[in-house]
């Protein structure tokens, strides 16, 4: 079963912030959960904390309350949460004790945590003494550190480098490949492509596009027929009146479908224009995020 909303809403005064949101995610399966700065995003994700009461509406895991006696939940927030005086041990111990863990199994999820993530050096240091992207880390390890069963990330890449990205993106696989379930909040398109099967892309507090990410590119009504570029084939579009997106190698020529591709190439063929190489893409994510929310 796995966690459902239901007609989530929740307003503060005359502004709408979520609007009978529902979306369903089955054990270890994973959501991206977008919109811009204001969709209704956040508020959502506190709702799921347990943070803010919905105004109406349900939030159940496996057929129950959504609440901390029901679900162990790992939360990576946006901002910073460390208490940057003190010690990263200590705090870590604190956050994991909070969720019923023992000193030993604190001690021992920090230790394995650390050292995954090449930060042991750190371990008595304190929040403030840190970078950004190791407080990243050390926030990254607070929100795994009682291997909870539902894991919901809010912008996980801020402050990252492209090594320590590529480090994360490894832990969060392993998740999923353990069977967690996750919620991905996130501005970088490419990363919610690369784990997400599941879109909830929200719009003033409304889910407008929700699904599996393949059907709803499948849906999008275009695809992307690239094709080497050169002074012939611009030309050829221009009097043919069709658009198309111009980069330093290729051209890009939305289509509908793979008949349209082909006789747009035909064309091409009787106008005895060579192309030296095209090939069909399917829409991104980024394409479709512009397009629905702008």
């Amino acid at each position: 079963m796995g966690l459902e909303i239901y007609q989530l809403s929740k307003s503060f005064g005359e502004t709408k912030a979520v609007k009978n949101l529902s979306f369903s995610l089955k054990k270890g399966e994973v959501l991206g959960l977008l919109g811009r700065n204001g969709a209704g995003k956040t508020t959502t994700i506190k709702m799921l904390l347990c943070l803010l009461s919905p105004g109406r509406g349900e939030m159940t895991w496996e057929g129950k309350r959504l609440d901390q006696a029901n679900v162990s939940i790992g939360y990576l927030p946006e901002e910073r949460g460390l208490y940057p005086k003190t010690k990263i041990v200590t705090q870590l111990r604190y956050f994991g004790e909070l969720e019923g863990m023992s000193r030993k199994q604190v001690d021992e999820a920090i230790d394995h945590w650390l050292e995954k993530l090449e930060i042991t050096e750190y371990k008595t240091k304190k929040a403030n003494e840190l970078s950004k992207g190791n407080q990243q880390k050390i926030q990254l390890i607070a929100t795994l550190l009682h291997d909870p069963e539902l894991i919901i990330l809010d912008e996980p890449f801020s402050g990252l480098d492209p090594v320590n990205a590529n480090l994360l993106s490894l832990i969060i696989e392993e998740q999923i490949k353990a069977g967690k379930t996750v919620i991905l909040s996130s501005h970088r398109m490419e990363q919610i492509e690369s784990f997400c099967e599941h879109i909830c892309l929200m719009k003033k507090g409304e889910a407008i596009v929700k699904g599996r990410l393949d059907q709803i590119k499948q849906d999008y009504g275009f695809r992307n027929l690239t094709i080497s570029n050169s002074e012939a084939v611009e030309a050829a579009l221009h009097d043919w009146k069709i658009p198309f997106e111009k980069g330093q190698a290729d051209i890009v020529v939305k289509v509908t479908d793979d008949k349209e591709a082909i006789q747009l190439l035909n064309r091409f063929e009787e106008r005895s224009i060579p192309i030296r190489n095209f090939r069909m893409l399917e829409p991104t994510l980024n394409e479709i995020f512009i397009e629905k929310v702008g």
